[in-house]
């Protein structure tokens, strides 16, 4: 930002501001010198927008280098059209700050071809719907600036004041032009950074606080003709402050952040409202009617809005809630087996223990020579074998039992409301199952697993409980493949051999 401060381009265009505006104080009640003024001081301005509007084209790409040609090509009209306009007020009868036909076409033609630009720039990751809500916003505001252009330009009576005509209808479309920029910055996505919007959003603000400072007489106050051709300043000052940031910074083009919702189209309906309470005065007549109609217009816009938000929201909404049951998912249950995890599975022995105090087993289940099918098959077949334990673990248990994965090659099955003799028995059935060999890459594995058995007593917690299932497995693990023991607390059982 100290480079701009110090620019002397910058510097220059200030210091041609503060000399027009020197001029216009001293000129002060001639009004033909303060309109040639005017004119004569605003082509170099155009000037200054279509060359630097040029230089930022060179340095851009794709939809980015097609706007500032635009932006450039708009200068040069301007200049033709302001150049026109100064050479014409040095004839008779041309002393107004308000173009002639030539400067209007241009002017209109110019702001048209920005608006159009900027309305159809690209947003690549805007959905329908969004790109929807934009054009909706979009013409509110421009609904908005024909009812302030209507109530201007009809008298109460009903009259039309065609020489306010041109003047209004490019502020109205400079002020649209303003919404889509505002648009493009907040959407994160704009052919130009901030600092160079601004000045030019601002532009289009003083040409609507100008338009109703449109001088008539010779006694006018300088500051009057200053605010109408301050515009033209802030306009070319924005392509020079976007030459500057990009020749340092080529991602110099927006900022990528998105802005959640859009306050514009209400202020466009306070905007109605306000109007509405200036006319209601005058009765029922042309400008009361052309109010209301564009007021409902642009509420039906307005809910328009509100449902495509509303379905938005539900989308959102819909995308949220699928994310927690993958994230709650993810928090209990191993991302291979689909078993719960160790944490979902202490949590599901902690509820046990607490239902059913002295009705409780847990297995242990650890599978024997696991680490030679990784290092022989490759991890793909390890997982696989996995997978195959898993299932077979399912279908030998009860429906209200649990099957975890507590990481590598060891599992664990809770038995809730279980007998000794019934968790001996689910034991014996997950041996059987796992004598069958996974068939992985046409290769048939057998998994080999040892099992210890422990059955809670009535003051047994989970801590214990798995540690003297865990000493059950690894004695199991001892005694030879094929053997399981039952642990009871504070005693150690030879258990039965299943036939492999």
């Amino acid at each position: 930002m100290s480079a701009l401060r110090r620019d002397p381009w910058l510097l220059a265009m200030l210091a041609w501001t503060g000399l027009t505006f020197i001029l216009f104080t001293v000129f002060n009640g001639n009004a033909e010198w303060q309109v040639r003024i005017f004119w004569t001081f605003q082509p170099p301005l155009d000037v200054l927008l279509a060359f630097f509007s040029w230089r930022v084209a060179r340095l851009a790409t794709g939809a980015i280098r097609r706007f500032w040609l635009v932006l450039a090509a708009t200068g040069t009209l301007f200049t033709f059209g302001d150049g026109f306009q100064a050479l014409m007020t040095w004839f008779p009868g041309t002393w107004s700050t308000n173009g002639g036909t030539l400067q209007t076409v241009c002017l209109g033609i110019g702001l048209l071809s920005v608006l159009t630009a900027m309305l159809a720039y690209p947003h690549p990751n805007r959905t329908g719907r969004e790109r929807l809500g934009f054009w909706l916003d979009s013409a509110t505001v421009l609904v908005a600036g024909a009812v302030v252009a209507w109530c201007s330009l009809v008298t109460p009576d009903g009259d039309w004041r065609s020489d306010m005509l041109a003047v209004l209808a490019a502020t109205g479309v400079a002020v649209t032009a303003s919404f889509a920029s505002v648009k493009m910055i907040l959407s994160g996505n704009a052919p130009m950074h901030k600092a160079s919007a601004f000045p030019m959003i601002g532009a289009t603000m003083v040409m609507s606080v100008g338009m109703f400072l449109a001088p008539h007489g010779t006694d006018v106050s300088p500051a009057v003709y200053f605010v109408r051709y301050l515009p033209s300043v802030l306009i070319a000052v924005g392509p020079r402050i976007q030459f500057l940031l990009a020749s340092f910074d080529r991602s110099a083009f927006g900022e990528r952040r998105r802005k959640p919702y859009s306050l514009l189209p209400y202020g466009a309906m306070v905007v109605a409202f306000v109007v509405l309470v200036i006319v209601l005065p005058g009765g029922v007549n042309q400008r009361l009617w052309g109010v209301v109609v564009g007021l409902a217009l642009i509420c039906a816009l307005v809910a328009w809005r509100q449902l495509v938000a509303f379905h938005d929201n539900q989308a959102l909404i819909s995308r949220l809630r699928e994310h927690e049951v993958r994230l709650r998912h993810q928090a209990h249950f191993d991302g291979l087996t689909g078993l719960a995890n160790r944490g979902h599975f202490h949590e599901q022995v902690e509820h046990a223990l607490a239902a059913s105090p002295g009705a409780v087993s847990v297995l242990l289940v650890d599978l024997d020579g696991f680490k030679a099918v990784n290092d022989t098959m490759g991890h793909a077949a390890g997982d696989a074998l996995l997978l195959g334990v898993a299932d077979r673990l399912r279908g030998a248990i009860r429906s209200g039992d649990v099957a975890a994965r507590l990481g590598g090659d060891e599992f664990a099955v809770l038995l809730p409301g279980c007998t000794v003799t019934e968790a001996e028995q689910t034991a014996v059935r997950i041996l059987s199952a796992l004598t069958v060999p996974e068939l992985i890459d046409g290769v048939p594995v057998r998994a080999a697993a040892s099992i210890g058995v422990a059955a809670a007593g009535p003051a047994t917690d989970v801590g214990s409980l798995l540690r003297e299932a865990d000493i059950a497995m690894y004695a199991a693990k001892r005694g030879g493949k094929g053997t399981w023991l039952r642990h009871h607390p504070g005693l150690i059982h030879p258990g039965t051999e299943v036939a492999r």
